[in-house]
């Protein structure tokens, strides 16, 4: 007994022992001194998702609000603070592959796993495949850029001006499509506002709230959308083409009042000092 019990008593094992506990104190210690911060705050909307007022997103007409109310699948997704809707624009044609757009916005702060859904893993644990992504710029107008402090960035957007948001495009075919059947392919666009910023992907997400080192808050917003029509053959779906000239158009009515009454005002609140 004493055999296996004497190598840990040696004086180079207890060394070693007191030199790693007095590291893992320093390091919390000098993180605390540093004034880093690596558990974030939650930082609240300026409004909950769900009191979005349909009426301003004219020309889009709201057809279906979808609510979640499995406790399970809120729990999967993370989040409480959701608006999942169908929309039809008014102004488009009757048969039109953009007419109808599905719309999600999901709103997270406060957690420890950043930036957990994307629509490569959510579709496909739906039953869909994935059969290419892209990354795409979409031009949306109305938006005002706000420098983030300290970026030296003073320009900012008139209403009129398009400004250029980067975004991922998938497509999928659904469960049991021929994958040779090229109108059964369906393209979701989505991308995150994080932190004040937007970014086009979940690594650039993920970026932004890992440069944010000394901030007590942080947050990240996902916004995603897909556009079908109904044909005489039944849902019909845009190409890529087609979609990215619809969302430029969908953008330029969703994200002016998701930055002017949701999303939270990143620089007006000091919360990156």
């Amino acid at each position: 007994m004493k055999s296996i019990i004497k190598p840990y008593t040696q004086p180079a094992f207890l060394i070693c022992v007191a030199v790693l506990a007095i590291a893992g104190t320093s390091k919390e210690i000098v993180i605390e001194w540093s004034g880093a911060h690596l558990r974030k705050r939650a930082l609240p909307l300026k409004k909950h998702l769900a009191m979005l007022d349909t009426s301003a997103l004219a020309p889009y007409e709201v057809i279906k609000k979808h609510e979640i109310a499995s406790k399970d699948v809120i729990e999967q997704l993370g989040t409480d603070e959701y608006i999942q809707m169908e929309l039809l624009d008014t102004e488009a044609d009757e048969f039109s592959r953009v007419r109808y757009c599905s719309l999600f916005i999901t709103y997270y702060t406060g957690h420890l796993d950043q930036v957990p859904h994307v629509p490569e893993e959510c579709y496909v644990g739906g039953g869909s495949q994935r059969v290419g992504t892209e990354s795409v710029s979409v031009d949306v107008k109305g938006l005002v850029r706000v420098p983030a402090v300290g970026s030296g960035d003073e320009s900012a957007n008139e209403s009129g001006v398009a400004r250029r948001i980067d975004a991922k495009y998938v497509v999928f075919i659904g469960q049991g499509s021929n994958i040779w059947q090229t109108h059964s392919r369906y393209g979701v666009l989505y991308f995150f506002k994080t932190n004040g910023d937007y970014a086009g992907s979940r690594t650039e997400a993920r970026a932004i709230m890992g440069k944010n080192l000394f901030g007590k808050y942080s947050y990240f917003s996902k916004v995603e959308w897909k556009f079908y029509g109904g044909g005489l053959g039944g849902t019909v779906f845009p190409d890529k083409a087609e979609a990215i000239s619809a969302s430029a158009k969908l953008l330029s009515v969703v994200l002016p009042i998701m930055e002017t009454e949701y999303w939270p005002d990143w620089v007006s609140e000091d919360i990156d000092s």
